[in-house]
């Protein structure tokens, strides 16, 4: 029985740099993989809600350190320019994945975490109870390996993921934008087919971030003149397009976002944050999940493996994973998919957020329902 596993993680996001540290921390030899290199922007909303305080705090990261903003208030508003308001009773702050990733990465780094960087993974298998990790150029050994790798990968598709194969309509468009826009709310406008966030980051910056269908980029021929044709005529959003100072020539884009539900284990791979399981992005908490599923998973690799690692451990320590993740985010979850049915039709969205307004209650329920517990 060997005392404690060597621990390979694929993608160093939020979830791969929380197990990293966590791990690391207590004593287990970890690398990690990420086909970029720090600092990076990636598609992501950037709000993130209070619930994930104590753990940065005991992680080493600090929203305020970096200048992150102070989120208090909701609003969604439907295509006619309806909207309702409501107080987020946890609250939030947004900050950057551009400056967060790479705060955790630092970190990480301390810990003594091998990093291999700009390097993709091709192919992992796994035999005689030990991973074989393959990319182009390089050959890896593990005990364990976590997924974490995020919304979608080529080695979905090695693993021979089901949802993989199913395809998605939506895709997502992020900018970073300078604008007079409330600093404590995030706001969530809908237009046909899709809806956009937008909230304060950090420093002077905003971040807005949309799903769309991806049918309209095929109608419309490009980014900038689907945007003046579907998302313009939500009048808020028209207003934003064009007197909002935009930073970025070109914005981050990802296609094919799938909000399936996802094995959590892939040939005892142990899939984390993104790659385990998406809340849809009108709930606005997926770097929160990401957080919180790393401590669920690195706590019980922690325990599980106390007295040592063989096949046995491993089992349990599946199964102890399984149980807890479900535990946190099966109801949040779906959820969340509930929740997305009602946006995105311009009829739907008109009748829900006209509704809605006058049931306070029922909408501080529901937000309650997408967001987690402290940890």
């Amino acid at each position: 029985m060997k005392n404690k596993p060597d621990i390979f993680i694929i993608g160093g996001g939020l979830a791969g740099l929380t197990n990293a540290i966590l791990l690391s921390k207590s004593g287990f030899e970890v690398s990690l993989v990420e086909r970029k290199k720090y600092p990076f922007h990636k598609v992501c909303g950037e709000y993130v809600s209070n619930e994930v305080l104590a753990l940065l705090s005991e992680i080493g990261v600090l929203p305020g350190d970096l200048n992150a903003s102070h989120i208090r208030k909701l609003i969604v508003s439907s295509p006619s320019g309806k909207y309702l308001e409501a107080s987020l009773t946890m609250g939030g702050f947004g900050i950057s994945r551009y400056t967060l990733d790479e705060a955790l990465y630092q970190i990480a780094s301390k810990h003594g975490v091998k990093f291999i960087t700009g390097e993709k993974i091709t192919s992992i298998s796994f035999e005689e109870n030990k991973f074989n990790i393959c990319s182009a150029d390089h050959k890896y050994n593990a005990d364990i390996v976590i997924g974490a790798y995020g919304k979608r990968s080529n080695l979905d598709q090695k693993l021979d993921r089901k949802f993989f194969y199913n395809r998605s309509p939506y895709m997502a468009v992020k900018y970073h934008i300078r604008s007079d826009f409330a600093k404590d709310t995030i706001r969530l406008d809908n237009f046909e087919g899709g809806y956009c966030g937008l909230n304060k980051i950090e420093d002077d910056l905003y971040c807005l971030c949309y799903l769309s269908e991806n049918r309209h980029l095929k109608k419309h021929g490009s980014i900038a003149e689907m945007e003046k044709q579907v998302l313009m005529k939500n009048q808020f959003l028209k207003d934003v397009f064009e007197h909002a100072d935009f930073v970025w020539t070109r914005p981050e884009t990802i296609n094919e976002i799938a909000f399936d539900s996802k094995p959590l284990i892939e040939n005892h791979i142990l899939m984390c944050g993104d790659t385990a399981g998406m809340i849809t992005p009108l709930c606005g908490n997926g770097m929160a999940m990401a957080f919180h599923a790393a401590k669920i998973l690195s706590d019980i690799i922690i325990s599980g493996c106390d007295k040592g690692f063989d096949n046995r451990s491993r089992t349990q320590l599946e199964q102890a994973y399984q149980q807890q993740w479900q535990k946190q985010f099966g109801l949040r979850l779906r959820t969340g998919r509930y929740i997305q049915r009602f946006f995105g039709s311009e009829i739907l969205s008109e009748a829900v957020v006209g509704g809605l307004k006058y049931f306070p209650a029922l909408t501080r329920y529901l937000v309650k329902q997408t967001h987690g517990s402290t940890i």
